[in-house]
């Protein structure tokens, strides 16, 4: 065993990636909560959206984007983006399909606000995710999730039937230092730097 030194100011977090390759066919339980698809997605209100559903996982790919790079993607026409509801119509959640390589569908981001967690909620959406990502041309769909994520989103994953292929780590700068994200989110992980 050995450790590796991470710098100051960086992260670093094993990433495991899942795949299944058939549909478990499995019902979607039933929910309180709708999606709704956001057909053409502004980057502003994304970015709002994803900050509020993972900064405390500490999500930050799409806020260091800028609006071109960020809008080809989310407005690309095999994405597909639903905002996940609740009975007052606020908006306490997101689902992004990637259906861009054929064949395939990546669950890109699949996420609950985490005043939500731990009341079954995050297995109606993974739920949902899956039955919308099977469909016809569909022979793969895969996710990627990372240990800095929320603890039950990898035994989840499997859970659904989805099978680990590949771990990588990953290092990164720390977004709270960069102003991607507040400095104090994210208690669980330490700011370093």
């Amino acid at each position: 065993m050995s450790y590796e030194k991470v710098a100051d100011g960086e992260l670093a977090a094993v990433v495991t990636f899942l795949e299944m390759r058939e549909s478990p066919r499995a019902d979607v339980p039933p929910s309180p909560l709708s999606l709704r698809r956001s057909e053409y997605p502004r980057p502003d209100d994304y970015r709002e959206l994803f900050r509020k559903v993972g900064a405390r996982w500490l999500w930050f790919s799409r806020l260091v984007m800028d609006d071109a790079a960020l809008a080809a993607i989310i407005q690309h026409s095999a994405v597909e983006l639903f905002t996940v509801v609740d009975e007052s119509g606020s908006e306490v959640g997101m689902l992004e399909l990637d259906y861009r390589e054929p064949g395939e569908c990546e669950l890109s981001f699949v996420g609950l606000v985490p005043e939500l967690s731990g009341q079954g909620h995050g297995r109606w959406l993974l739920a949902e995710a899956i039955s919308r990502a099977w469909r016809e041309g569909v022979s793969r769909v895969h996710v990627h999730t990372c240990t800095l994520d929320h603890p039950a989103a990898l035994s989840a994953y499997r859970r659904a039937g989805f099978v680990p292929y590949r771990r990588s780590v990953e290092r990164f700068p720390d977004p709270r230092l960069l102003g991607f994200l507040p400095r104090d989110c994210a208690p669980q992980i330490p700011l370093i730097g």
